[in-house]
């Protein structure tokens, strides 16, 4: 199974701008779908972005649409989210994720397949 390590988390103030990177063991090329989900303390994992069978099909919640961004480096088989607008809400631990066929018969990232330790993003002024 692919191993995935997030990296990129930071502190920022409302407003600023932060881009999430995610590395991959493996090519990101065989992935039916790939994406990011976030969990913060006590709440629920809620889904941010995912993109499937090679672009033909992407989600966004309404929570983040307009302010994030998934976007692939296939040559160094890393998954980029990159985040505009941030707000206070949007403080999480942020964890990709990748799957082939059945696993991929979900809006829930999570659900693709394993993820790695994730990376905290803060917001506050």
């Amino acid at each position: 199974q692919v191993q995935l390590v997030e990296s990129g988390g930071d502190s920022v103030q409302p407003g600023g701008s932060l881009t999430l990177s995610c590395a991959a063991s493996e090519s990101i090329r065989t992935y039916d779908c790939l994406g990011w989900f976030r969990q913060a303390p006590g709440q629920e994992r809620e889904g941010v972005a995912a993109i499937f069978h090679g672009g033909l099909r992407t989600y966004y919640p309404d929570s983040v649409k307009g302010r994030f961004a998934l976007t692939l480096d296939n040559v160094k088989n890393t998954l980029f989210l990159r985040m505009y607008s941030l707000k206070p809400e949007d403080t999480a631990v942020y964890y990709c994720t990748a799957g082939r066929a059945s696993s991929c018969n979900s809006t829930r990232p999570w659900e693709f397949g394993r993820w790695g330790q994730g990376t905290q993003v803060s917001v506050s002024s």
